[in-house]
């Protein structure tokens, strides 16, 4: 009995697949929308079956998908496939929303660089040279309309500024790859809670935001990489610039949500209303400028216990 309802579930869900799979493909407006919901059908039947059968599962999906879609279809298949059975195996071992959220985001990633290595092995397509050609003619592009109605010394600083951002956002392609599999597996894991508490009668959900904590650990990386970026600042761009770049940027990134995570916990302890950490995350999207002293609160946060001692006051 066990093994039919896992025939027929993996018929339905794989179904369910290749239905929004194709939507996304031929129909445009949908494809934002697919690539979020598309994980759900592998997180659902890997929460009720395990990952053993999924793989099954995946590799029934990813022979229709090529059929149906042709190659077109895999950049789009494989990293939802995926991410969808690393969350949906998550949820079947009971594992914290966290860290489910963490394990989603890891298989996002995985699928993307398999998909990067499939493009650049097999299809002989090399993305990030082309990244690069598509920015070089914008900036081509961009310069050459100034010089038309602009000086040329103008010109020229403008041109120097485009060329350092270019090349800034260059250097940080994994971290935006790494962003973009956050927010996908962020996104597709809340779908799928709401989806299963619904149907499946569950009660998954994300813990409030103001206990998130990150380990200490943090911390000693974020300086051991600061100081690091300071030690090669003067250096020739490489590959090793390259990581120190990526790597900073993260840890800003994980203290500003440390910091933000405070506020509401600073607002929900001293009984202040909702409003005044949502709008301080307003104003320092709005005036990026303020994202020292968010960060400057998650480092206090993490380093000097500031939820516990604000709990013995």
């Amino acid at each position: 009995m066990n093994q039919t309802k896992k025939q027929v579930d993996g018929a339905l869900f794989t179904g369910l697949f290749i239905i929004i799979l194709l939507a996304g493909l031929f129909i445009p407006v949908i494809t934002p929308i697919a690539i979020f919901v598309l994980p759900i059908p592998f997180v659902m039947y890997t929460a009720r079956h395990s990952w053993k059968p999924a793989l099954v599962m995946a590799v029934a999906t990813i022979i229709l998908s090529i059929l149906l879609g042709t190659v077109l279809a895999l950049p789009l298949a494989v990293p939802t496939i995926i991410g969808g059975i690393m969350i949906g195996e998550a949820i079947h071992k009971k594992i914290t929303a966290y860290e489910t959220l963490a394990r989603g985001t890891f298989g996002y990633i995985v699928g993307m660089l398999l998909i990067f290595l499939f493009v650049q092995l097999v299809l002989q397509v090399n993305m990030v040279a082309e990244f690069q050609s598509l920015m070089d003619e914008s900036l081509a592009r961009s310069t050459s309309m100034m010089e038309q109605f602009g000086n040329q010394e103008q010109t020229d600083v403008v041109k120097e500024t485009m060329e350092q951002v270019t090349e800034g956002l260059m250097n940080l392609l994994p971290f935006y790859f790494l962003f973009i599999a956050i927010i996908q597996a962020l996104i597709s894991q809340w779908l799928a809670y709401k989806l299963m508490n619904r149907i499946e009668k569950r009660q998954l959900r994300f813990p409030p935001f103001r206990s998130l904590r990150f380990p200490s650990s943090v911390l000693f990386i974020y300086l051991f990489v600061l100081l690091a970026a300071f030690m090669v600042a003067d250096a020739d761009s490489g590959t090793m610039s390259m990581a120190i770049q990526n790597l900073l940027v993260i840890a800003q990134l994980i203290l500003t949500i440390q910091g933000f995570s405070f506020l509401f916990f600073f607002a929900h302890d001293k009984k202040m209303s909702k409003a005044f950490p949502i709008i301080s995350i307003i104003l320092v999207l709005l005036m990026p400028t303020f994202m020292f002293i968010i960060r400057f609160l998650g480092i206090l946060d993490i380093g000097m216990n500031l939820r516990e001692r604000m709990g013995k006051k």
